[in-house]
């Protein structure tokens, strides 16, 4: 599929995705003829986990690293032992990672709508001219 339906299906701007391209955090898979960018769906689901890991602060660093790290687990069925458990403690580690960061996220929400409910309360108690 063309950049436009990638777009389209994962909710990222033409520009987000040509930048992810330019820091390596995906590729599109061939090019047509006519030079334009060709994603397949796992070209899809990659920049799905980017735009997951996005709103929880992760770096671009960060996302290259669990992407390798994934890549090289879906890839590889001749890793070692030890190596297998350094990608896979990598990727728990991104796992809690994310986790405490969504508890952070919950709590700055409950926060926020506290926040709201004050306002609307105290908009309430004043008198109408």
């Amino acid at each position: 599929m063309q950049i436009g339906e990638v777009a389209s299906r994962t909710e990222l701007s033409l520009r987000t995705i040509r930048h992810y391209e330019e820091t390596g955090l995906v590729a599109p898979s061939a090019r047509s003829q006519g030079g334009f960018r060709l994603y397949t769906e796992a070209d899809v689901a990659r920049l799905m986990v980017i735009r997951r890991m996005k709103p929880l602060g992760f770096s671009l660093d960060e996302m290259r690293a669990l992407l390798e790290a994934t890549d090289r687990l879906d890839a590889d069925d001749d890793l070692s032992a030890a190596r297998r458990d350094e990608l896979l403690d990598r990727v728990r580690g991104f796992e809690q990672a994310a986790q405490r960061r969504v508890g952070d996220l919950r709590t700055q929400l409950a926060r926020a709508e506290e926040f709201a409910t004050t306002l609307t309360e105290r908009l309430t108690r004043v008198p109408a001219p």
